[in-house]
């Protein structure tokens, strides 16, 4: 038995949520699948404890619902569960859960899209049809951890970003952080705060921001070229923290909003770190050479013997191991072909939400490009 529908949307995370609400608005019936048992699983099974949205909470909202006024402006992990939970509930946003997608192709008989899903719960496969398909699964849907000679030998425990809740069972511990992302600089600070002895790998150059510095930058680029308020906040967080390369790190050539544009990577927003590096309570080493069971070697030939490594090295999509049809949308590592603006859309009405490196800001736009292109199709049919 088929179920059939108009927008067929797999990944209840924000994106996913945001898509089916401005499909709702417009009266388009759809179906949102989700592996997990709840929407936003990310949000809340696999970050850590003290997170923060990393913008202003007005560049972080939704389509269509803005964070009440008493908000903070830098909403916390648990303010921005709730903000999702009443958003879901005010646009009757309703995901089939346990539902893992295991193929997705384009009929050229009835040109509709037909998905294979498996609902784990009962354990059967269930298929549905639909005019439409949006991949929704965003480019944060699985761990990613580096290959490195003798990981596999390491004695001690080994997790990743998505399962660190905080540093309580590290105390007294020697902890590898590796990764000088956001996720990174705030778990080092985080178990320096619960009583380990914490390290971090930086493998290249960063930017170090405050809140204030991302706040007015974001700004100020309504009305100045980029490279002019790179400059300015560049030469902000130099006054501010001073130099420093002799505490091993090191600012990028390019600019930091110019690199979030380029490249997707975002400049870190201390959050404390830096003091703590300064005062030598965070120690930061350079790449991993390789691992010879609880020791690790690095490239400056030092060998360091630790309790555990805890690997913010980002995420990776998994769209490639289920969509048989891209409609040219997809490169070979599941990120979009196009660059933005045009990233969003493929050929043979596949659409993607998530998936421009923007963040909350991008999925809000990327949410209302797809439900106003699929209704102008509509209405012309």
């Amino acid at each position: 038995m088929k179920q059939e529908t108009v927008v067929l949307i797999v990944g209840a995370g924000p994106a996913g949520i945001a898509t089916s609400a401005c499909l709702n608005l417009k009266n388009i019936p759809n179906i949102i699948l989700e592996k997990d048992d709840s929407f936003a699983s990310l949000w809340r099974k696999r970050s850590y404890d003290r997170l923060k949205l990393h913008l202003a909470n007005q560049f972080c909202e939704l389509p269509y619902m803005s964070f009440p006024p008493n908000s903070p402006t830098f909403v916390s992990k648990t303010g921005f569960i709730e903000y999702l939970d009443n958003y879901v509930s005010n646009f009757n946003v309703h995901p089939l859960y346990q539902r893992t997608v295991e193929s997705a192709f384009l009929d050229n008989v009835d040109c509709k899209w037909h998905v294979k899903a498996m609902n784990i719960e009962k354990n059967i496969v269930e298929n549905y049809v639909a005019s439409f398909l949006v991949v929704a699964t965003g480019e944060n849907s699985e761990g990613f951890v580096p290959k490195i000679e003798g990981l596999d030998e390491f004695d001690g425990r080994i997790m990743h970003s998505s399962e660190y809740g905080n540093g309580k069972s590290f105390e007294e511990k020697d902890v590898l952080v590796v990764g000088c992302g956001n996720s990174g600089m705030e778990i080092a600070y985080d178990l320096s705060n619960w009583g380990a002895r914490a390290f971090i790998v930086v493998r290249s150059p960063v930017h170090v921001l405050t809140k204030e510095m991302i706040q007015m930058g974001m700004f100020l680029l309504k009305y100045i070229p980029c490279n002019v308020v790179d400059q300015m906040v560049t030469l902000l967080s130099r006054l501010t923290y001073g130099d420093l390369s002799v505490f091993g790190l090191t600012r990028p050539n390019k600019g930091p909003f110019y690199l979030k544009k380029a490249t997707g990577k975002s400049p870190v927003i201390d959050v404390g770190t830096l003091n703590k590096i300064k005062q030598e309570e965070i120690k930061v080493l350079p790449s991993i050479r390789k691992i010879e069971e609880n020791y690790v070697k690095f490239t400056n030939g030092k060998r360091t013997q630790f309790d555990a490594l805890v690997f913010a090295t980002g995420y990776k999509s998994t769209v490639t191991k289920w969509l048989k049809d891209d409609g040219l949308l997809f490169n070979e590592n599941g990120k979009p072909k196009k660059g933005s603006p045009c990233h969003w859309k493929g050929e043979k009405r596949i659409y993607c939400v998530g998936f421009a490196s923007a963040g909350l800001f991008g999925i809000s736009s990327d949410a209302k490009n797809v439900a106003e292109d699929i209704n102008r199709i509509l209405m012309h049919i």
